[in-house]
């Protein structure tokens, strides 16, 4: 699958993945200290997947808000090029660069690009908010409500809440081992590192929740 027609890139899915799964770990630690005795069970399940109903719909909203302002200062930028006088429009397009590109790029490369850039015609349809961002939206957001699914079924197979505590902690912890893990390789690296780095940030909160009575 192309780059172009994914929804998501590799690391958005997982880094979204591991925000509901910390969210879960941090409220339902959280709300099992306060509603054991008002509903049991029942009300830390519900409240967690509230909790991460209400986060995904918030992240979705924040993802497409950050991409429109993208977008925008880009084109911005874009018309700045090709109205600024060559020599104002040549500092703009080399302040642009990272610094590797400016580094291996001679005058002549860059100055080649800066006119072709200027060159290109404005795009008539100027849409700020494309169905793609939509898409990309509904997917964070089915992310991090799906995410909370697993760590909730001990929720639905005991009525003690010190028990089904534990034993979404210990599915949670799995899963940050694996994402990580996943995550690691994504990176070209061991995938170790990352995994027991990401089950460390999970096992901390657990023990900060457990702290406080969780």
């Amino acid at each position: 699958m192309s780059e172009r027609s994914r929804v998501l890139d590799p690391i958005d899915r997982l880094s979204e993945i591991i925000f509901g799964l910390l969210m879960a770990l941090s409220f339902t630690g959280t709300m099992s200290t306060v509603t054991a005795g008002e509903g049991g069970v029942n009300a830390v399940l519900v409240a967690a997947l509230g909790c991460n109903i209400a986060w995904g719909i918030v992240d979705g909203v924040m993802y497409v808000l950050t991409t429109v302002v993208e977008r925008v200062r880009r084109r911005g930028f874009l018309d700045r090029l090709r109205s600024e006088r060559l020599d104002r429009a040549r500092e703009l397009f080399l302040e642009s660069l990272p610094d590797d590109v400016r580094r291996v790029s001679s005058p002549k490369e860059t100055e080649a690009l800066l006119v072709r850039v200027r060159a290109l015609s404005a795009d008539p349809r100027h849409r700020v908010v494309t169905a793609h961002d939509l898409k990309a939206a509904a997917a964070i957001f089915l992310l991090v409500v799906a995410s909370t699914l697993p760590p909730s079924i001990p929720f639905l197979l005991t009525d003690n809440v010190a028990l089904a505590m534990r034993a979404s902690n210990a599915i949670a912890l799995v899963m940050l081992f694996v994402i990580g893990a996943r995550l690691g390789r994504y990176m070209g690296r061991s995938p170790w590192p990352m995994a027991f780095a990401m089950a460390a940030i999970g096992a901390v909160l657990v023990a900060v929740t457990i702290l406080f009575g969780g």
